[in-house]
């Protein structure tokens, strides 16, 4: 008994091709985001550290003369402290560290 050669149609070789794309897609995706979570939570880290450091009364502040051991923070001291308080709360340090 012999068998014909079986050929693919040209819907079936587009869905394979289709499939494969998309699970290459997926796949690159999933990588690139279980790669990129990690970078950010050692910043997060070191930004808190660094606020911790800079807060010498450990009031949960950073006063402008706190913020005076971190040049970079001291020149855009006033730009950071969004609610005019003359302190810098940890979200508002962090947020100045980001931008």
């Amino acid at each position: 008994m012999s068998r014909r050669p079986s050929r693919l149609t040209s819907f079936e070789a587009r869905s394979v091709l289709l499939i494969a794309s998309v699970t290459l897609g997926v796949a690159g995706s999933a990588y690139a985001q279980s790669t990129a979570a990690p970078a950010s939570v050692a910043a997060d880290a070191e930004v808190a550290a660094a606020f911790t450091k800079a807060d010498k009364n450990s009031d949960g502040k950073l006063s402008k003369e706190e913020a005076a051991t971190l040049p970079a923070v001291a020149a855009g001291f006033e730009r950071a402290d969004t609610n005019k308080d003359g302190t810098l709360s940890a979200a508002e340090f962090s947020k100045a560290m980001k931008m």
